[in-house]
């Protein structure tokens, strides 16, 4: 077609009532080389960074509850009549740490880490509000530190490397810390059954404790709904620490 013919076609469609002609085309046109391939990455190294950090955070993400930081929540004890059998259920921690022996500065420390555990979880079951986040980390790190004298009074001492971590991870990671000291003092009770025939009872009565502390703890973070569950664990790990105190009578 010529450019006469067009410039005519052009004005016959002016003419056209409803009908108006744009001076340019909305559409642009862009070529694209058919040798590129849209999906490939620019570079493969940058890629396979990305991935690797995908799948790291990925897994830090699934990492177990004990490696993570304390989940404090600002919910309280479902009723009034839980909240009273919580703080009734703590107080036997007070009156273990005013029974335990005090023969030297070590064993006086644990036994004060005691009544300090007491004290916070009462103080943490009777809370509500902003405090209780704040009252739930002492309860964990008052527990931690609890384990941690009681490995120092049943040892002189303790490896230094040993003692170090414990003070890093204690404010952070107290669950972690208890279970390394609470290990520490299963091993040293086995050890003294085996010179001390005279405390297979006791040490009979504590694993039993023990296992049945470890279930009920499991068992209140799977089914945090069901009740008396946290105060039943409060009961078996008072009798797990009473045991512990005939080691250092």
């Amino acid at each position: 077609m010529s450019p006469q013919s067009t410039m005519n076609s052009c004005k016959v469609l002016e003419e056209v009532h409803g009908v108006q002609r744009l001076p340019h085309s909305p559409f642009i046109v862009k070529e694209i080389p058919k040798d590129r391939d849209l999906h490939q990455p620019t570079s493969e190294g940058s890629a396979f960074g990305s991935n690797q950090r995908l799948l790291m955070q990925r897994l830090w993400q699934q990492r177990p509850p004990c490696l993570r930081p304390i989940r404090c929540n600002l919910q309280g004890d479902r009723s009034v009549i839980e909240t009273i059998a919580n703080v009734l259920t703590s107080l036997p921690f007070i009156a273990l740490g005013i029974q335990a022996p005090r023969k030297n500065l070590n064993c006086t420390l644990y036994a004060n880490s005691l009544i300090g555990v007491g004290v916070a979880s009462s103080l943490y079951h009777s809370s509500r509000g902003e405090l209780r986040k704040y009252l739930r980390w002492a309860d964990y790190t008052m527990i931690a530190a609890a384990t941690v004298c009681l490995s120092r009074a049943l040892r002189n001492e303790n490896p230094k490397f040993l003692t170090a971590a414990s003070a890093v991870f204690l404010p952070i990671q107290p669950l972690i810390v208890s279970a390394v000291h609470t290990g520490l003092m299963e091993v040293a009770f086995a050890r003294r059954v085996l010179d001390e025939p005279d405390l297979r009872m006791a040490h009979n009565v504590h694993k039993m404790s023990s296992l049945l502390g470890g279930a009920l703890f499991i068992a209140d973070d799977i089914f945090p709904r069901t009740p008396y569950l946290h105060a039943a664990w409060h009961l078996a790990a008072a009798v797990g620490v009473g045991t512990c105190n005939k080691l250092l009578e």
